[in-house]
């Protein structure tokens, strides 16, 4: 099923979605570069997000490094944690009611199972994630839990997808894009054992709740388009359309991540380097 859509004929909302859990580096700055274009080029409205959802790594030195950073390099937006706007707040640390009643929504529809399964359970059972993706296909453990009586041990709950259904979208930039559900991605946990909402649930009803038109992101995130537009159908929203920008790599080929500090913007800018120089070779 393409659950896919075009760029709505509503007016262009897109955004900025980092993470405070270290320091922007350069890949994020073309990726989020990208962003502010097609937000420019349709004449629209850019959002910054503040995703701090992770409170062992989220720390207020980076968020305050982020927006520092990102305006240094030339980022402009027109919503955000450090400006409001009419679908404030901007930060998901604030949003947690949304995100329970979407699960609530889920639960009760029957869509969701806990699962008792930790990282070291899972340790032999799972292969290694799929190139491109950080998720392993998770192997069903659990799914015969019932939602109605959870365990009493620490548990987190699992979407269930559906087995062997073909999820199918129109990328803005990669073109049709399908994945099979169980095959290339398997279960995955909408809410956390720590009792927070997985980064799946969080940023689908985010995106929706703000009215975002078109989502770009890195092309490593292509199948957690395709577990959000589960997500989407499930709760009854409509999907935003999709743009997946190509990941830059470091000299040996690896994705750059925010263990490269020589590469983050707050190093570059230190350096004496010029954001137009920087973006000189963009498109």
């Amino acid at each position: 099923m393409n659950l896919s859509k075009p760029i709505s004929t509503q007016p262009y909302r897109g955004r900025l979605a980092p993470s405070p859990t270290g320091l922007l580096h350069l890949g994020h700055a073309r990726t989020f570069w990208t962003a502010q274009q097609r937000a420019i080029a349709n004449a629209g409205t850019l959002i910054l997000r503040n995703e701090d959802l992770d409170p062992a790594r989220s720390r207020p030195e980076f968020v305050s490094a982020m927006l520092e950073d990102l305006r240094w390099f030339g980022f402009q937006w027109h919503e955000g944690p450090d400006r409001g706007g009419p679908f404030a707040p901007y930060s998901q640390s604030e949003r947690r009611p949304r995100y329970l009643a979407a699960f609530e929504q889920l639960r009760t529809a029957g869509l969701v199972y806990p699962c008792t399964c930790t990282r070291k359970d899972l340790a032999g059972a799972l292969s290694a994630p799929h190139e491109g993706d950080d998720e392993p296909l998770y192997p069903g453990t659990c799914r015969s839990n019932s939602a109605l009586h959870p365990p009493p041990s620490p548990f987190s709950w699992r979407f269930r997808v559906p087995d062997g259904e073909t999820i199918s979208f129109d990328d803005g930039n990669l073109g049709p894009q399908q994945f099979i559900a169980s095959r290339d991605f398997g279960d995955f946990i909408v809410w956390q054992r720590d009792d927070l909402p997985a980064y799946q649930l969080a940023v689908t009803v985010d995106d929706n709740a703000m009215r975002i038109t078109e989502v770009v992101r890195g092309a490593d995130l292509l199948k957690s388009t395709a577990r959000q537009l589960l997500l989407y159908r499930a709760l009854a929203l409509e999907p935003p359309a999709f743009y997946h920008c190509p990941l830059m790599t470091d000299e040996t080929g690896r994705r750059l991540a925010k263990r490269h500090d020589a590469l983050s913007l707050r190093a570059l800018r230190a350096q004496g380097a010029a954001p137009e120089s920087l973006r000189h070779n963009w498109t």
